[in-house]
């Protein structure tokens, strides 16, 4: 059956093109520096919010329209695996992912909810033998269930840890199966409320524990997918034990799991930490922990997740800067952790949606290689610094310095002179760049 009936395979159109459903800027063929745009943006489109999302929101009911939710239960997951791959390959896009609830409906009890999984994993497995679509990451969904009221792994309940502790061990069997080059970790609930009623200390370490027992089973069963982390802060605990990177990887370097998980960083949930996206890429990438990308961008009017479609260049063309001074995403990738606004409920709006944001990236990393390619931001920075390269600044770096030498050296220094960081010439070159580029895009 298709689902998206009056809609054909999207294209690459160029920016001339009048069709809304092509690609003005995504050219996945087209070959930056020896790889294609596929290769080096590595799309993924996830199940949650363009397969199960009904458009609810604190406020009111969901107006989503899609044409198969009039089947109910597994009938169901089983429509949404068929519209699912009916849309990526009309996307064209290598990747997807998906919580374990995404796919399947919860059960009563955790038995009845392996045996909604098993065949529902059994006929993604089956499309996959004949699409180009592959699994970038699954998860599990240990937040939305009252059981996870107080949290997953760092609840206070030990029935629930190991309940928690039970399905990821089945999702990473599923990642096996499904043959996932990742496995994500996020925290939803991994949190606290008040320090009233909490041990701190003792939920920490059991989240570490919980760690190194997923780590070790993925040896047991040879699970070779990267594990991933995904940062977020507040919302929905207001102390989150994953914050943020920083925050993140000092948790994985106290309880020794810095070699066995990086992070999956959300553009979202960087700024609802207070930081810029590309700054989060960028503590990532500087410690060798960039893993993988939630790409979406938040409203900055608005106090919590809005998910939305990333469309603001700036932010895509210092997204992608980071990522190929990464050397690209290895095992990961861009995913669409992204959901149309309530009032886009047309099935034809995850189209427009998706094109919008594939065409941001591939606009963004255009910019950032050419960036790159002239040294513009490289050549300042290395200007900037120039003074740890000879004399002081160099012993300073090498480690033969000490206080006594750098007292003698300050006391024989007359005036400081400091240069201008030129910050709003810097914005102006990249804005620059960005127009020389789409100006020059071929038509």
């Amino acid at each position: 059956m298709a689902y998206f009936q009056n809609i054909n395979q999207i294209k690459f159109e160029g920016p001339a093109s009048k069709n809304p459903l092509s690609f003005k800027y995504y050219n996945p063929e087209e070959k930056i520096n020896g790889k294609t745009m596929e290769e080096i943006l590595r799309f993924s489109v996830a199940y949650w919010h363009t397969f199960a999302a009904d458009g609810t929101d604190p406020f009111g009911a969901g107006t989503m329209i899609r044409p198969w939710d009039h089947y109910k239960g597994l009938d169901l997951a089983k429509a949404r695996v068929e519209a699912a791959f009916e849309l990526f390959e009309k996307l064209n896009v290598p990747f997807f992912c998906f919580h374990d609830s995404d796919i399947a409906p919860e059960g009563n009890t955790l038995k009845e909810t392996y045996d909604a999984l098993d065949p529902i994993v059994a006929m993604i497995k089956d499309y996959m033998k004949t699409s180009k679509t592959k699994l970038l990451w699954n998860t599990v969904n240990a937040f939305t269930h009252p059981r996870y009221v107080h949290g997953a792994a760092t609840s206070n309940n030990a029935d629930v840890f190991a309940y928690a502790a039970a399905k990821v061990k089945k999702g990473l069997e599923i990642g096996k199966e499904l043959g996932a080059e990742n496995y994500v970790f996020w925290g939803g609930r991994e949190g606290y409320e008040t320090l009233l009623n909490t041990d701190m200390k003792l939920e920490q370490d059991n989240l570490a524990r919980f760690f190194h027992m997923a780590v070790d089973y993925a040896k047991e069963i040879g699970f070779d997918g990267q594990f991933l982390i995904e940062p977020k802060p507040k919302e929905p605990t207001k102390h989150q034990y994953d914050f943020d990177v920083a925050t993140g990887l000092a948790f994985l370097q106290k309880y020794d799991l810095q070699d066995h998980l990086k992070f999956n960083i959300e553009a979202n949930h960087a700024t609802l930490a207070g930081h810029t996206f590309e700054h989060e890429l960028r503590v990532a990438r500087i410690n060798g922990m960039l893993g993988s990308v939630d790409a979406n961008q938040g409203d900055t009017l608005i106090g919590w997740d809005t998910d939305e479609f990333p469309t603001d260049l700036y932010s895509t063309t210092l997204a992608m800067y980071e990522i190929l001074l990464n050397g690209g995403l290895g095992k990961g990738g861009l995913n669409f952790d992204a959901k149309v606004r309530r009032g886009s409920f047309e099935p034809e709006d995850l189209f427009h949606a998706h094109i919008a944001g594939m065409d941001a990236f591939a606009i963004g990393l255009k910019v950032a290689n050419k960036l790159l390619e002239d040294r513009v931001l490289e050549d300042v920075i290395a200007d900037r610094y120039s003074s740890f390269t000879e004399g002081i600044g160099l012993e300073i770096v090498e480690g033969r310095a000490d206080f006594h030498k750098l007292e003698q050296y300050a006391l024989n220094l007359g005036e400081i002179k400091n240069k201008s960081g030129r910050q709003e010439r810097l914005k102006a070159v990249v804005n620059q760049y960005l127009l020389e580029t789409l100006s020059s895009v071929t038509v």
